[in-house]
């Protein structure tokens, strides 16, 4: 067994853990393994804050960037990444397919609004946030983000059940169950 005054020589090192090597350097491009020889799906990622991927879906009025999916990391069940809303916009009206989707508010103060009819007759509902917040979108449910401030951007991190950002854009908001043309 190696003593830890043994080890290999390493050009960073960790407070913590100084005998492990940085591997955040380690990405490959191709998503098949790392420098290191593991595969993608045996070891931790490190997305960096700079290196989201903005080629993902988008909805008007908003911007996407995917930090984990099946092409930054190998994912197979999960997305995550940030939504930045510009000041004083709203979204386009979309739902998320067959995801499930978890919000997180990061900053600012955006709101999310539906149809709901408990009440007998189509009711928008605006839900008003603030940074800490969490959000739970269900499946196929058409909504739009807004922000309503003059002048800050709202950030969230949004986490989906898919491997991918499904996002399917619409012309109007519709209640679930109740789409525009079963009228």
């Amino acid at each position: 067994m190696a003593s830890h005054t043994e080890h290999t020589e390493h050009t960073e090192h960790d407070a913590f853990h100084p005998d492990l090597p940085d591997h955040d350097h380690d990405h490959d491009e191709n998503h098949g393994t790392a420098e290191n020889g593991l595969p993608l799906r045996a070891r931790l990622h490190h997305i960096r804050a700079d290196a989201l991927d903005g080629d993902t879906a988008q909805t008007g009025g908003m911007r996407r960037f995917a930090a984990i999916s099946g092409s930054t990391v190998g994912s197979e069940r999960i997305w995550m990444g940030q939504t930045h809303v510009a000041p004083d916009t709203a979204s386009s009206n979309h739902h998320h397919g067959a995801s499930e989707t978890a919000i997180h508010v990061v900053k600012g103060h955006p709101e999310f609004v539906f149809l709901d009819d408990s009440s007998g007759t189509p009711e928008e509902i605006r839900i008003r946030t603030s940074p800490g917040d969490y959000i739970f979108v269900p499946p196929y449910v058409p909504h739009r983000e807004e922000n309503p401030s003059p002048d800050d951007e709202a950030v969230v991190v949004i986490a989906r059940s898919t491997q991918e950002a499904i996002v399917v854009n619409l012309p109007e908001l519709y209640v679930l169950g109740r789409e525009p043309d079963a009228n």
